[in-house]
């Protein structure tokens, strides 16, 4: 890799071949393109078709100072990728009669302070509540204090101004989501972790997701990395995400993140309208339509609807991006903080997505690539 990094080129493919060859080649060619352009150490991909994990590979090194290969079971943290995984939450309460979008959040956290202006559920999910998000002070962003709970990460945040009036504006938060958290605890008469277990991750045969937590031993776990300001790596800045779990606290493989695709289009999480509702983009008081619907980044690609959710914190960048008619999903994680991997993602989504159903089956034999060493 440039900048005088000298790393392995290692490839581990865990599920193949459900794409044609040349489409897997092509797909292998881009990722290491950007990654030697980026400098990035490591990066899993997975890919859906048809409702199906078709394809799944690690390329470079999870760890660099011991020579640890990606692969497609190297967990990364999420990011804000837990953001659209609580929304799933939230809407199955809301299915269910538990949680009703339009109501004042303290029906549910009846310990927040009540504001000028009351806040919904459904304004929490689509970033229009007008509470903060990080302060700017590096004390927040890389905060190294563990929260035991969720109303002890409310804390942080739970006496300050809104910085509007709800509805009127949307403005990112992350402190919403845990908010939000909160609510989904509240409602289900449950741990937020436990429910997630029993009604996300267990549906989905989500198997590797779970906390990010700072002091637990987690099996290929991913180290994360930096680059300075003149372009050479380093390991991240400590961070303790238990002050952000369902905006994003959590960590898992990219395998996983696509099997949540695969569960939320089998039906086997949210009904059709549903999914709908939470696809659709909100609009501000004024009209004006945001491109992000409840807990999901609305986009397009090729004129095709696509919904996303992008992660970026202390060594990882991440994102989860799906084309609900076409049934495809791609799944991209690497321990890069700040990389760009969003136009990677929809170059990786065009080889998938013009592929015939045909020639995307599934096939049961596994293989392994092979190392080779590169520096520039």
């Amino acid at each position: 890799m440039k900048r005088g990094l000298l790393l392995f080129a290692v490839v581990w493919t865990v599920l193949g071949q459900g794409l044609p060859v040349k489409r897997q080649q092509e797909i292998e060619k881009l990722i290491s393109q950007e990654m030697a352009r980026q400098s990035i150490p490591a990066m899993s991909v997975a890919v859906a078709a048809g409702g199906e994990l078709i394809w799944s590979s690690g390329f470079g090194l999870a760890d660099v100072e011991n020579f640890v290969p990606a692969k497609a079971s190297t967990v990364y943290r999420l990011g804000s990728i837990s953001k659209p995984i609580t929304a799933v939450a939230a809407l199955q309460l809301y299915e269910s009669g538990k949680l009703e979008l339009d109501a004042p959040v303290q029906r549910y956290v009846p310990t927040f302070p009540r504001k000028p202006w009351p806040i919904t559920i459904r304004q929490l999910l689509g970033h229009l509540s007008g509470i903060r998000h990080y302060e700017g002070s590096l004390e927040e962003v890389n905060s190294t204090r563990h929260y035991r709970d969720l109303p002890a990460a409310l804390r942080i945040f739970q006496g300050d101004p809104l910085l509007f009036e709800p509805g009127t504006k949307f403005h990112y938060t992350t402190y919403g989501y845990v908010l939000l958290g909160t609510a989904i605890e509240s409602a289900s008469q449950q741990r937020f972790l436990e429910y997630l277990r029993q009604r996300v991750f267990g549906p989905s045969g989500m198997d590797r997701i779970r906390q990010d937590h700072v002091y637990a031993i987690i099996p290929n776990r991913a180290r994360g990395y930096a680059l300075s300001a003149g372009g050479q790596l380093q390991n991240c800045s400590l961070a303790d995400t238990s002050n952000k779990t369902p905006g994003g606290g959590l960590a898992s493989t990219v395998e996983d993140l696509v099997r949540l695709a695969i569960g939320l289009r089998k039906g086997a999480l949210l009904r059709p309208s549903t999914l709908d509702l939470m696809w659709t983009p909100q609009r501000v008081r004024d009209g004006h339509v945001v491109d992000y619907g409840l807990g999901w980044q609305i986009r397009s690609l090729d004129g095709r609807r696509m919904v996303a959710h992008t992660g970026g914190q202390q060594g990882v960048s991440t994102i989860l991006a799906m084309l609900p008619r076409e049934n495809v999903a791609v799944a991209l994680m690497c321990n890069l903080e700040k990389a760009q991997i969003e136009d990677l993602a929809g170059r990786i989504v065009r080889q998938v997505v013009d592929v015939p159903a045909s020639h995307l089956s599934r096939s049961a034999h596994q293989t392994a690539g092979s190392a080779s060493a590169s520096a520039k």
